[in-house]
């Protein structure tokens, strides 16, 4: 490419790739290239900065002392939503009046104090990731860890969701980071299913039955697959328990490490 009149004379920088980057880079490719169909899912943790236009990225940047954990969501309207978040700092309730003046925050209840914080329960406009997965049709992520602005969020889609939410994340933050990139089949991070079950988990959670309302009643779900409604709800109350065992000894997903962010404990 030529360089125009006013560039004449000067030489432009290329900064060399951070270590690690180019090998993630090339992962990423490799995944778009790829087409094995036991390894049809992307599972990325990214870390990006908040936006001050959605209440935790300005809550975040006016308090970076404060941890804050989203510990689930569902959507109470067409534009908004309600959450419960663990927020760090005593006493208990300290930041509901705060929360409660963010323009975008409809209301604020204070739960009561837990560990070295409080659990407050807010109901917000709908950030526009939210309108994002709701077309791709993929569940949100949670939890959601956040402090000093920054937010660490997981990705589990294929990979065409997965480049949809990357720009997405990107046009946000343009130094959006892959902190970590797993490559392979979800059974290898859920070793107490079965190959039946893993997929029987994947059919469920792709068609909306563990979302908050559900998107699909376990008639309809047991329809799809051609299962009767009492086999369907003995197989997936299985699969639950097995998940729940995986949580308490040490199988489950964890959350990603943090230098100076929130401990995940």
């Amino acid at each position: 490419m030529t360089a125009g009149p006013g560039a004449r004379g000067r030489q432009r920088r290329v900064r060399a790739p951070a270590p690690g980057l180019a090998s993630k880079i090339a992962r990423l490719r490799a995944l778009r290239r790829r087409a094995d169909p036991d390894e049809p899912i992307v599972m990325a943790t990214v870390r990006f900065r908040l936006p001050d236009a959605v209440w935790v990225g300005r809550f975040s940047h006016r308090h970076p002392e404060v941890r804050i954990e989203i510990l689930n969501y569902s959507e109470v309207g067409a534009a908004r939503s309600v959450a419960d978040c663990w927020i760090s700092g005593l006493p208990a309730g300290r930041w509901a009046s705060e929360l409660a003046h963010l323009p975008d925050v409809y209301d604020v209840v204070s739960l009561g104090g837990v560990g070295r914080g409080c659990l407050y329960r807010l109901t917000f406009e709908n950030p526009p990731i939210i309108y994002l997965y709701r077309k791709l049709g993929v569940p949100l992520p949670l939890p959601i860890w956040s402090q000093a602005g920054n937010c660490s969020w997981e990705v589990v889609a294929r990979y065409p969701e997965f480049r949809r939410i990357l720009e997405f994340g990107r046009a946000v933050d343009p130094r959006l980071r892959i902190v970590a990139l797993r490559r392979g089949p979800l059974q290898s991070h859920l070793p107490a299913l079965t190959v039946p079950q893993q997929r029987l988990l994947t059919a469920a959670m792709g068609a909306g039955f563990f979302e908050v309302p559900r998107r699909v009643t376990l008639e309809q779900l047991a329809d799809r697959l051609g299962r009767s409604p009492s086999a369907l709800s003995e197989a997936i109350a299985s699969v639950e328990e097995k998940l729940l065992e995986s949580a308490f000894t040490g199988t489950s997903f964890r959350a990603p490490l943090r230098s100076g962010t929130v401990s995940a404990t």
